[in-house]
């Protein structure tokens, strides 16, 4: 079974929101910033820079928050808190990449994307759930 709801799967996978991923700083300092993400069966995808805030973040803590909304009536969010892993592996990395580029960027530009973004240096990213929160249709 799922830990998300097929509402809250369909309100991630829609069009083109971003994820605000949330982590905290060496120093303990909550941090957030957006990124691109799939669904991958119940795992959040995402790719980050191995040196960036983000990514020597996940790695020395892979606890993370990622929150998607809905920024106009009748809002919304799903929030998920999990666990997340890391891969270097650009053959895991690349269709992660590819598809990651054809849902911001269009099909036409995916492979391009996808090569810019799996190489060395960069991170694949699975959040793995462990608690969902969703709330839709806030102004009703």
């Amino acid at each position: 079974m799922s830990i998300f709801s097929a509402r809250a799967r369909e309100f991630l996978s829609a069009g083109t929101r971003t994820g605000k991923l949330g982590w905290t700083a060496a120093d303990g300092r909550p941090l957030v910033a957006p990124v691109w993400f799939l669904l991958d069966g119940d795992d959040v995808v995402f790719t980050t820079g191995r040196d960036t805030s983000k990514g020597r973040a996940i790695v020395r803590d892979p606890r993370l928050v990622l929150c998607v909304d809905l920024e106009e009536p009748p809002y919304g969010y799903v929030q998920v808190q999990g666990t997340a892993t890391v891969s270097e592996d650009l053959a895991q990395m690349l269709p992660i990449a590819t598809a990651l580029g054809g849902r911001y960027m269009g099909a036409g530009q995916a492979e391009a994307f996808g090569r810019r973004n799996a190489v060395a240096g960069e991170l694949l990213v699975r959040l793995r759930p462990a608690k969902v929160l969703a709330e839709f249709n806030v102004s009703d």
